[in-house]
């Protein structure tokens, strides 16, 4: 198994440490990389919570916990995250949120985990595998159309149709149950893919993310988050999908930017109602980082910080 490296560790923990005894909540624990380098720069009195549906992750993060009294795990959805915080006596206000979305290396690196396109396993893809239909049950089940929509909505998959003809006929002949049996029907009907990257990666992303409803997950998050930092807080979004991207960064600007309304409409500054400022520009991983980690290449950083009333008026 390769080595985990955490992507735009050092970025990411500074952009979202604004207080060292501040309560800040990691909603993607993985193997806890992040949640290892927040924890150095708090003081005694910071407080961390972890959270991931990974039954693995959640392991890991009991034996932070024990070594480390100021940090907490939950297993759950990062969406939950405040009900997770409170059943661990942690209550909003909160500093700052953290989201390295995605699926992390060592759910790739594990053949059995149904992650890989590049490695033989069960077809599964779920991060919580004691919930929901695994990859295998839904393309076993899903007709035509739907497997079109999810390969082209979530995969952005120009292909998609052909692709989801190809899967249906090959499941005709026997279960499609392996990542390389679909890795091979998908790469069989791509006609044409870009530079560098797998005919698959597309497909296995999209099938991924509706498998484990992450864009629902971060939505349900986006909207209740601004009302759960204090004042200064920071959100701490790496996105490694343009969909993801997507949603984070028009979540901002809209929050930065207030209620949109006409010019010639005399509104006071107060009631454009202004809850973030965007903390610069979005930040990608260094070239030293892409190649030292070739999987950093497609991450894309972004902050906000929640605003005072006063600083909105």
């Amino acid at each position: 198994m390769e080595q985990h490296l955490t992507v735009l560790l050092e970025e990411a923990v500074a952009a979202l440490v604004t207080d060292t005894s501040g309560l800040y909540i990691d909603g993607t624990f993985g193997r806890g990389g992040h949640s290892r380098q927040i924890l150095e720069g708090l003081s005694a009195e910071g407080r961390l919570l972890g959270i991931d549906k990974d039954a693995q992750a959640f392991s890991e993060g009991l034996e932070l916990a024990q070594a480390d009294q100021r940090f907490h795990i939950a297993r759950g959805s990062f969406a939950d995250f405040a009900e997770l915080a409170a059943s661990s006596g942690l209550a909003a206000p909160f500093t700052g949120v953290l989201l390295d979305l995605g699926v992390s290396s060592p759910q790739l690196d594990q053949a059995e985990r149904g992650f890989s396109f590049m490695r033989d396993g069960d077809l599964d893809m779920r991060m919580d595998v004691d919930r929901g239909m695994s990859a295998a049950q839904w393309i076993a089940v899903a007709d035509e159309a739907e497997i079109t929509k999810v390969l082209r909505d979530y995969g952005e998959e120009r292909f998609a149709k052909r692709i989801a003809r190809a899967i249906i006929a090959a499941r005709e002949e026997e279960p499609i149950t392996r990542t390389l049996q679909l890795a091979k029907i998908v790469t069989e009907a791509n006609p044409a893919w870009e530079k560098h990257k797998h005919p698959a990666t597309r497909s296995f992303q999209a099938i991924r993310i509706f498998i484990n409803d992450e864009l629902t997950d971060l939505e349900k998050l986006l909207s209740k988050v601004v009302d759960s930092l204090d004042v200064g807080g920071r959100l701490v979004v790496i996105s490694f999908h343009s969909l993801e991207d997507r949603i984070v960064k028009r979540f901002m600007r809209r929050q930065a930017e207030g209620e949109q309304v006409p010019a010639y409409i005399p509104v006071t500054e107060s009631q454009r109602n202004r809850k973030l400022k965007l903390i610069g520009k979005a930040v990608k991983a260094s070239d030293h980082e892409v190649a030292l980690n070739p999987r950093s290449r497609s991450a894309v950083m972004r902050v906000a910080e929640k605003l005072a009333y006063d600083e909105c008026a």
